[in-house]
């Protein structure tokens, strides 16, 4: 038996014994927080993605492999650019596709001759890695790397000699540039130049990262972040970052890394309900495992001329951005650099205005100043603090509990922001935000899952009162922050 539910210690992940009651699973469930690079990974928010390399200038998706690096030849190409455009729109982290699978390498690699050392930029002695690495230093934005386990031109892909291979390029990405946030793998397993697949050893790659950069996140084939399940930007209306893990070896727990865990690095998990109660339930461990949601702002990923009238509006982000970082997902969103080595005056104005449209809807919240009244609420100040860390609570084991706002005249609004502190666990399970009539109580708008962030929208409401009103959680409820905002229509 648990020595008390409301005294688990805090870890991002947890084992469940067999047969073990339901409310004691939901405890630990309640109870499993993120790691300290998880938890700074989800406050990004808003991550950008790099394609670049010689899909580029073939006007292609997916390369061959057989390129000549000749092609790679951007005249003006500038990281500097790339990266204070995602500063200037509140982008906090940005990826670039050190390697895609293609095989050609974007750094002037020891490991093949596939790579910008042998094309005619900048007389070979150039590395677009080193350029991105220097402007996110210079910016103070997070720098990661994707790098694609699959190659169609390394002839050693399909034999073991492969993951020597992979893990020599893993190891200059990550001893020779600096600080590395964030190392970026997909699912991709075609044929390579012999014809074969390769067997990937996830495992071995993982223990290499965390030994040379401790506190970088794995994504998407990885053990800390988990790929949202589509290529649309769009989260599940019910995210939960705390999900069942039933392929955990008990034997090699390790609380220092997730890799230890052995946990299978499926990276996208299926489905509308991956973590209610009936899911965790019967499971053998529970692990937090939070969302990426990840889409271009073109339709390909890879830049191409025609596209140029394609660029996804600052409506259709903003739309992105309501259904990704406000479903507890952080939104990973590709800018594509052109054939001159920029990013493209198209994406950039809409990214502009996108980054405008937020900050409107953003800029007052309509609910500072409440008289805020909870009868078994505690620390009720805290919604209102702008600090994710301080946060509203129930007193003793209380599951549901109402909040209630008294305005202190009459506001108009159309959108709810609400945030849990994740650093404590994701519990709230139904929500629901009431409004006052002059004498009735309405709803205006209702969820399951907040975690991080959850962004609603609704009908406008006109009031001085609104209620939020918690009606299940996982253990005592958190709230750290309350949002009532104007979003013109």
């Amino acid at each position: 038996m648990l020595s008390g539910q409301f005294a688990i210690g805090q870890q991002n992940y947890t084992l469940i014994a067999k047969d073990e009651p339901l409310a004691s699973v939901v405890a630990k469930a309640a109870n499993t927080t993120p790691s300290a690079k998880q938890l700074r990974w989800q406050k990004l928010e808003l991550t950008a993605f790099f394609h670049f390399g010689v899909n580029t200038f073939t006007d292609r998706e997916w390369g061959t492999g057989k390129e000549d690096p000749k092609i790679f030849n951007p005249p003006a190409l500038d990281a500097d650019q790339w990266v204070r455009v995602a500063k200037e729109n509140n982008f906090k982290q940005v990826i670039i596709t050190a390697k895609h699978h293609d095989g050609f390498c974007l750094w002037p690699t020891q490991t093949t001759e596939h790579s910008v050392k042998n094309s005619p930029w900048k007389a070979g002695k150039g590395d677009v890695v080193a350029e991105v690495a220097t402007a996110c230093k210079k910016y103070g934005i997070g720098f990661g790397v994707y790098l694609s386990p699959w190659d169609m031109n390394a002839a050693s892909y399909g034999t073991e000699a492969y993951n020597d291979f992979f893990l020599n390029q893993l190891t200059e990405l990550l001893t020779k540039y600096g600080k590395v946030d964030e190392v970026w793998f997909d699912g991709a397993n075609g044929e390579g130049p012999n014809g074969k697949k390769q067997s990937y050893d996830f495992n071995r790659w993982y223990t290499h990262i965390r030994k040379l950069q401790a506190d970088a996140v794995i994504a998407v084939m990885g053990p800390d972040v988990r790929w949202v399940g589509t290529e649309t930007g769009y989260g599940r209306e019910t995210e939960w970052s705390v999900l069942p893990a039933d392929n955990i070896d008990q034997n090699s727990i390790s609380s220092n890394s997730q890799k230890e865990m052995n946990i299978k690095p499926s990276g996208f998990v299926k489905g509308q309900d991956i973590g209610s109660r009936e899911k965790i339930k019967n499971a053998k461990g529970l692990v937090w495992y939070p969302s990426e949601a990840d889409v271009s702002i073109r339709p390909g990923w890879f830049y191409h001329p025609k596209e140029n009238d394609k660029v996804k509006s600052p409506e259709k982000l903003n739309d992105i951005y309501f259904s990704s970082v406000g479903r507890n997902s952080v939104l990973l969103l590709n800018i594509p650099p052109n054939t001159d080595g920029l990013l493209s005056d198209e994406d950039i104005k809409s990214l502009r205005s996108w980054t405008k449209l937020r900050s409107e809807i953003f800029k007052v919240n309509l609910a500072n100043g409440a008289k805020i009244t909870s009868a078994n609420g505690k620390n009720s100040k805290a919604i209102l603090d702008n600090r994710l860390e301080t946060s509203w609570t129930t007193i003793n084991r209380d599951t549901a509990a109402t909040i209630t706002l008294d305005l202190k005249g009459t506001k108009v609004f159309n959108v709810l922001s609400l945030q849990e502190n994740i650093s404590i666990g994701q519990r709230v399970e139904e929500f629901s935000l009431e409004y006052w009539d002059g004498k009735d109580w309405k709803i205006a708008t209702q969820g399951t899952t907040i975690g991080y962030k959850r962004l609603l929208r609704f009908p406008v409401v006109s009031t001085n009162k609104v209620q939020l009103r918690i009606s299940k959680s996982r253990l005592n409820p958190t709230i750290s922050e309350l949002g009532l905002f104007k979003e013109k229509l």
